[in-house]
């Protein structure tokens, strides 16, 4: 049996989603599945409309994808910068990867009530609940990813004469590069469940701050709707950073091609 017809017998990824989304009708049309606990998908699409034409969605989708944008550069730039300096200098990985190594392993949802003395309950302790989820992924794959480098590439430039910078940056840091991205990757899967757990902390704005309030009403399709928006928001963001990582990373398709 060829591969090809294999294939076209194997359901597409498609069915089961739209299956599970039928039978989740049906048990919400024959009052299997009551309101209060989980609205019906033609409810939830109906509320979306109806957020999205009152521009309750859209005020709150811009409010969340700015926390976590501005959370995110941060997280990027402690995490890049305390990668860079551990990975690069021996100096720097003993002072610095301890302490970060000590901290990465503290439960970092559990420090919201210390943001909240620190930053009060506005919009800082958000940002900052994002930014710390998002350095500990970035740091330790970017010091990985220099500590990993291959030592006869470094012997091998060092035959060559390169000096130490040369080798950094036609070396060290491209070989780096691919494990980087990855912490990117997880960096940002972390900033939106950082996200949605800060943002249910006396938010006043936002998709949690939407979704809270249709909590108190017993709303379950605006809650359902904000979570699908948080869904559509994690993959949107991890589609750019593919793609971003498929043009960083292009010289190295080149050079399997060329083995």
């Amino acid at each position: 049996m060829s591969v090809s017809t294999v294939d076209k017998r194997r359901p597409g990824r498609w069915v089961s989603p739209v299956g599970l989304v039928l039978l989740w009708q049906l048990a919400s049309s024959t009052g299997l599945l009551p309101p209060d606990k989980l609205a019906a998908p033609l409810t939830v699409l109906a509320s979306a409309a109806d957020l999205v034409l009152s521009g309750e969605l859209l005020t709150a989708f811009a409010v969340s994808l700015q926390r976590v944008l501005l959370g995110f550069a941060i997280g990027l730039a402690a995490g890049l910068g305390l990668g860079l300096v551990a990975g690069l200098y021996r100096w720097g990985d003993a002072l610095l990867d301890p302490p970060v190594q000590m901290l990465r392993t503290l439960p970092f949802l559990g420090l919201i009530p210390l943001l909240i003395l620190w930053f009060g309950i506005g919009e800082a302790p958000k940002v900052a609940l994002v930014a710390l989820g998002v350095t500990f992924p970035i740091y330790l794959n970017t010091h990985a990813g220099i500590r990993g480098v291959d030592r006869r590439l470094i012997e091998a430039t060092t035959v060559l004469g390169y000096t130490r910078r040369e080798r950094i940056q036609h070396v060290v840091l491209p070989s780096a590069l691919p494990q980087t991205m990855v912490g990117l990757r997880q960096g940002l899967s972390v900033a939106w469940l950082s996200l949605v757990i800060g943002e249910q902390v006396n938010a006043d704005a936002g998709l949690g701050y939407l979704i809270n309030n249709a909590r108190e009403f017993l709303r379950t399709d605006v809650i359902v709707v904000g979570l699908l928006v948080y869904a559509l928001l994690g993959l949107g963001t991890d589609a750019l950073v593919r793609a971003l990582e498929r043009r960083a990373l292009a010289w190295r398709q080149s050079v399997s091609t060329v083995h």
